[in-house]
């Protein structure tokens, strides 16, 4: 099976006040395409700071990182930007929708950097609402949807570029149970039904039992 990411021997260490500060120790793991992963740690873990290098906002102090077969070292930040708008999709716990753009609109964002003209790109972002269920709330602004609809078009917003790789990091962590219940299985059968790997970070246990395969980290290390 293809790999999706690729991580070697990757460290992390970040300067605070002339102290060097190491977050990421030494992590390698692969993520398939298809997967269901999720990253497991309490808080300092360095969970995270994995998350920010596998979705390519970050970049490894040391080591080797694979995104979609190129490695990141050897990318500018516009070839960067450009991998991680067509291989990464991003869902985070507090949605970061634009509050007075419509659903359909928040979702269209990320094509605009595809180039594509605005017909087309409503067209993709209503076709992808629809299939997260919310056909109904095209125009509807997020202040008006309920933090389970914000959800689905912060995860129709994600998919909409036909990424390899869903990154969520705590995407249920907002939400009360019954509705955290319904976006998970929402991620689960996306990545039944198109293929897309997801990469769930959580400190919940019961939510990472539903990953197909877990990782655990402590203190910068895979456990």
């Amino acid at each position: 099976m293809t790999a999706a990411i690729e991580a070697t021997g990757v460290t992390r260490t970040y300067e605070l006040d002339g102290v060097r500060v190491p977050a990421l120790r030494g992590v390698s793991l692969t993520v398939p395409e298809g997967d269901y992963v999720a990253l497991v740690g309490p808080s300092g873990s360095g969970k995270s700071t994995l998350m920010h290098l596998l979705g390519g906002l970050d970049r490894p102090t040391s080591g080797r990182l694979v995104i979609g077969g190129r490695d990141v070292s050897r990318l500018d930040p516009a070839d960067l930007a450009r991998l991680r708008n067509e291989t990464i999709g991003f869902v985070f716990q507090a949605f970061h929708l634009l509050p007075r753009t419509s659903a359909v609109d928040n979702v269209a964002l990320p094509l605009v950097y595809r180039g594509l003209g605005a017909r087309q790109r409503r067209a993709r972002a209503a076709a992808m609402l629809e299939r997260v269920g919310l056909g109904h709330r095209l125009g509807h602004r997020p202040n008006q949807l309920s933090g389970g609809e914000q959800q689905r078009v912060a995860i129709a917003r994600a998919l909409v570029t036909d990424p390899a790789v869903l990154l969520a990091d705590e995407p249920t962590g907002n939400l009360d149970s019954a509705t955290g219940q319904s976006v998970l299985a929402l991620l689960e059968a996306l990545n039944a039904d198109s293929g897309v790997a997801v990469v769930l970070v959580t400190h919940d246990r019961e939510v990472a039992a539903r990953a197909r395969r877990q990782i655990v980290l402590r203190d910068g290390v895979i456990v």
